[in-house]
């Protein structure tokens, strides 16, 4: 992989870095770090219907889901830049193969090529 190729992926990656650390940002902001009460809109101090509670803990649990997702890509865009400091971006942690170009392009810090993963993928699912 040339320096030109290494530039675009590492654009790539940190453009998708900060995109996430947006996002995370705004979950924390918005409605992890309210109370119940004020992520609602109710300030009273009355007590919630508990319906409206539950649909308020259920949306509180997604968020939380996304957010940590979110933290496991960034731990995975960041393991991406550093194999492009180390020099091994874009070789298949499985077989050492070169990683297409067409999937770092849709999935910058892939760690296998396609067959790879599929093989990795196929075998998760059975056991």
């Amino acid at each position: 992989m040339d320096k030109q190729q290494k530039a675009k992926h590492k654009k790539k990656l940190l453009d998708l870095r900060e995109n996430i650390l947006d996002k995370v940002k705004n979950i924390q902001k918005e409605y992890l770090n309210k109370s119940p009460q004020e992520a609602s809109g109710n300030l009273s101090g009355y007590s919630f219907h508990l319906a409206d509670l539950a649909s308020d803990n259920f949306e509180r649990e997604v968020l939380l889901g996304l957010a940590e997702n979110e933290r496991s890509m960034l731990i995975e865009i960041d393991m991406a830049l550093n194999r492009l400091k180390e020099r091994d971006f874009g070789k298949c942690s499985d077989c050492g193969k070169q990683i297409r170009s067409k999937r770092l392009l849709a999935l910058p810090y892939a760690l296998m090529c396609i067959t790879c993963q599929e093989e990795a993928d196929k075998n998760s699912k059975q056991g």
